[in-house]
């Protein structure tokens, strides 16, 4: 029987460089860094005091009593959601769904968080030691909960296929596309919308990343510290954001006559069963995941032309990626244009996958590699071909690579193809 095959007709995003896909997109390809100084006095005395903001605060851009009842996480997820509805020619809303151009029973929700609505959880607990049990708020349990992204696009938009919330630390945005994927190729659904978002922007989670080693701490130009496959890395820069599309089957695309960016071929999903936060220095499981999601795209590796790679900035990881792609692209290797929009964005944690899966679509749309910032001197253990300025990419069909690791072990690729 034939595949399904699974399109992306809506893209959306909200990231420390913009706040929507063409100032996100213009300002990747401008090589610009979204990283700045944290003022808040909360920050003074952390180990670490820069991250990469969100440039527009989703509460400006929200109704000011709904952006009330939601986690930052959730307002984020909601502006790139709407932008991406909209960008699909769906209306702003529930338009669509009551106007019948969409079966809500046909429309899901895919979205993750890796941490879910940490600053609400964390704020609440300060309102229950300083003022006690009658100051914490009684929205707190559906802001706090990790599925309130999805939850509250489901609703926004009327989508009643499921809303499922993958949580995989990382690695969590680009499972979701991933489950996306399945919902639509299993028949559950028609429409998808899928992406992941991410605000742990707070003191708490930015000292327990740093006293773990994995948080920079070169004191130079914040736009400077994000710096994936240099030799002065040492470790990630934290960001905030997320990234939305809209995926449905081709043929329901063709029938409303959607515009389409770029075809979901295939998703490799593994765990290395190696350690809670250490990846496998060999790759092996990463590796897996990228083979897995060549071969249930059915893409040679000799079609590969581009990839986004999860290359976070640290020492360890972006070594053990490298070593995946050589051992799934082969000889290969060295025609593939390779970048880490990381450098500009920091790490969106469970929002990363996500907003790297709308790059790496307009990438592959566009046929443009954004460059990859901060990168002085490559480090030798890493034998790729990476843009440190815009690229073009092929002509004709081309097909690229969404590579996302987390926490646990959690591996995640996703093959993206031409149209």
């Amino acid at each position: 029987m034939a595949r399904t095959r699974v399109v992306v007709t809506g893209l959306g995003a909200t990231s420390p460089l913009g706040g929507d896909v063409a100032s996100t997109w213009e300002g990747m390809l401008a090589g610009r860094s979204g990283v700045r100084h944290l003022d808040e006095e909360w920050a003074a005395d952390l180990p670490v005091r820069i991250a990469g903001r969100a440039a527009v605060d989703p509460a400006t851009v929200l109704e000011r009593v709904r952006a009330r009842r939601l986690d930052r996480s959730s307002q984020l997820a909601l502006v790139a959601a709407t932008e991406a509805w909209a960008d699909a020619g769906l209306g702003s809303g529930t338009e669509a769904v009551e106007a019948g151009t969409i079966d809500g029973d046909r429309l899901g929700v895919a979205v993750a968080s890796g941490i879910g609505g940490v600053t609400t959880l964390l704020e609440n607990y300060d309102a229950l030691l300083q003022k006690g049990p009658r100051r914490v708020s009684p929205l707190a349990v559906p802001m706090l909960m990790p599925n309130a992204p999805a939850a509250t696009i489901s609703l926004h938009l009327g989508a009643r296929a499921g809303a499922v919330t993958t949580v995989s630390a990382c690695a969590s945005g680009n499972e979701s596309i991933a489950t996306a994927v399945d919902l639509i190729r299993l028949g559950r659904a028609d429409v998808v919308v899928a992406g992941g978002t991410e605000a742990a922007i707070h003191p708490l989670p930015m000292a327990a990343f740093a006293n773990m080693m994995a948080l920079s701490k070169n004191p130079g130009d914040p736009a400077t510290v994000s710096r994936p496959w240099d030799t002065g890395r040492d470790g990630f820069v934290l960001g905030e954001g997320a990234g939305v599309l809209v995926l449905e089957s081709e043929e329901h695309a063709l029938a409303r006559g959607a515009r389409i960016y770029a075809e979901v071929l295939g998703a490799g999903v593994t765990s290395d069963a190696h350690d809670i936060a250490q990846p496998d220095p060999a790759g092996r499981g990463g590796a897996r995941a990228i083979l897995r999601a060549l071969a249930e795209a059915d893409v040679d590796p000799s079609a590969i032309a581009h990839v986004n790679a999860h290359a976070t900035s640290t020492p360890q990881g972006d070594v053990a990626e490298s070593l995946m792609l050589h051992a799934t692209l082969g000889a290969h290797v060295h025609d593939v244009v390779v970048t880490s929009t990381k450098s500009m964005t920091g790490h969106l944690l469970g929002g990363a996958g996500a907003l790297e899966a709308v790059a790496t679509v307009l990438a592959v749309h566009h046929r443009v590699s954004p460059p990859t910032i901060n990168l002085d001197e490559q480090d030798p253990a890493v034998d790729l071909d990476i843009a440190v300025k815009t690229r073009d990419l092929p002509l004709g069909d081309i097909a690229a690579l969404n590579n996302s690791f987390g926490f646990g072990g959690a591996n995640v690729a996703v093959v993206v193809g031409s149209r």
